[in-house]
């Protein structure tokens, strides 16, 4: 087992001072594998922020979807053609992110539900229907978020 080696503390002032070439620095050191030499410290900090990164992107499409489709359901009267636009987009851009990470997809059950009652708050405020015209809870299955097609 590779014993981990306090970190250089040049590395350290290029990670705090240019974090590009801290990431190229850290790109050649893996490459000539002179592993020992690595900012393992901010390594792991900086993979864990992707990892969170990613989650967060997610979390945010999600709701961006089901609040647009909440506005498509009970604003059927309006204009739907940009809300359309939008459902498209975030479902292609979902779409991209669960085929990058497709980890991420056992996810997208759980924070579809969590974030759905912001979901019904910004359809509220976009819609001025009172939170209580929504669904207490969310009536959309995972499928129907997904599916570039379903519109309720």
């Amino acid at each position: 087992m590779q014993t981990l080696i306090k970190p250089d503390p040049r590395a350290r002032a290029a990670y705090d001072d240019d974090l590009v070439l801290w990431i190229d620095g850290q790109i050649q050191l893996l490459v000539a594998a002179r592993y020992s030499e690595l900012d393992v410290e901010n390594l792991v900090g900086e993979l864990e922020s992707m990892k969170h990164s990613q989650a967060k992107a997610l979390k945010n499409r999600l709701r961006v979807v089901i609040m647009h489709l909440l506005k498509c359901q009970f604003q059927p009267d309006h204009y739907k053609g940009r809300w359309h636009g939008t459902l498209a987009e975030q479902r292609m851009r979902l779409d991209q992110l669960l085929t990058n990470s497709p980890s991420l997809r056992r996810k997208v059950a759980e924070f579809a539900q969590y974030g759905y009652p912001v979901a019904v708050k910004r359809a509220a405020g976009e819609t001025h229907l009172p939170v209580s015209a929504f669904p207490t809870e969310n009536p959309y299955s995972v499928e129907q978020i997904l599916d570039q097609d379903f519109t309720p």
